[in-house]
């Protein structure tokens, strides 16, 4: 490949980052996102009132119930959950890592499992962290950190457990496989787990960064394998998880053979609301 055939590459190479970077950073800072969030309530088999959303809110044996004052309302997809005086609404059971909205006027109220448990947590756009939002500031993408690699399963799925970003849950994913790839003249792999979208996967790690420039206790990154078992492995596009912005978040950890030894200089880095944490 000729200069400028390099040079065109580079530029396009560039442009792609910009525009995905710009339309990640879109739906981060949607007025319902994870910015939105203002409390994380866990629930519990006695009833309670939680700031932030109407009505008393229990949970026990896998359902959520709460009950609303006469003055108080709740809509799950457009449609408004009317009940009878003192009565209960019910949802449930929900799946882990499972969840569902329903809306208080400008709030969403996400009702979810985590780690075996239920949580309550609005999300109202007026709250300062999504208000004050400026960004999230990354290195500048660089190819060298876009790497071939190789997609083995593993005879049969693995279960692994992994901690998370708030204390007293643990998380527990499938593992269908590893990633094996070559980076700074190292031979590595990383565990990968199944992502959202059909047929992705969703690579949980740290390196040496991680802590300095990067947020200390993970970064995230999503790949498609091709049918061959081949993948792209793009570092420029790994992101922080919620945790790296709120408390009020219960990111899993990456499992433990996911700490890489070397140093990846790509991707998003700490957020500024977290770099006087570090």
């Amino acid at each position: 490949m000729n200069a400028l055939h390099t040079q065109t590459a580079l530029a396009s190479f560039d442009a792609d980052w910009q525009e995905w970077h710009a339309a990640h950073e879109r739906h981060r800072a949607h007025p319902h996102g994870f910015l939105a969030v203002t409390h994380l309530h866990w629930l519990g088999s006695e009833a309670a009132r939680l700031e932030g959303a109407p009505g008393t809110w229990s949970a026990e044996a896998d359902v959520v119930r709460v009950v609303l004052e006469p003055a108080e309302s709740l809509q799950r997809d457009g449609q408004e959950l009317n009940t009878a005086a003192g009565a209960a609404l019910e949802f449930g059971p929900i799946e882990e890592r499972g969840g569902l909205n329903l809306v208080s006027g400008d709030t969403v109220i996400e009702v979810a499992k985590r780690g075996g448990e239920y949580i309550v947590r609005p999300r109202n756009p007026e709250n300062g962290l999504l208000r004050e939002y400026q960004g999230t500031p990354a290195y500048s993408p660089d190819a060298a950190y876009a790497v071939r690699g190789t997609y083995v399963s593993f005879e049969a799925p693995r279960l692994t457990t992994v901690g998370a970003a708030v204390e007293g849950i643990q998380h527990v994913y499938e593992a269908p496989g590893e990633i094996r790839f070559k980076l700074a003249g190292q031979e590595l792999a990383l565990t990968a787990f199944n992502g959202h979208a059909p047929g992705s996967l969703s690579v949980l790690f740290t390196d040496q960064t991680s802590g300095k420039t990067t947020y200390a206790a993970n970064r995230s990154l999503s790949v498609v394998p091709a049918a061959d078992g081949s993948v792209e492995l793009d570092f420029n596009r790994a992101v922080n998880l919620p945790c790296a912005y709120t408390d009020l978040a219960t990111c899993p950890l990456p499992p433990a053979e996911n700490r890489l030894p070397v140093a990846i200089e790509a991707g998003e880095k700490i957020p500024y609301e977290r770099q006087d944490q570090q």
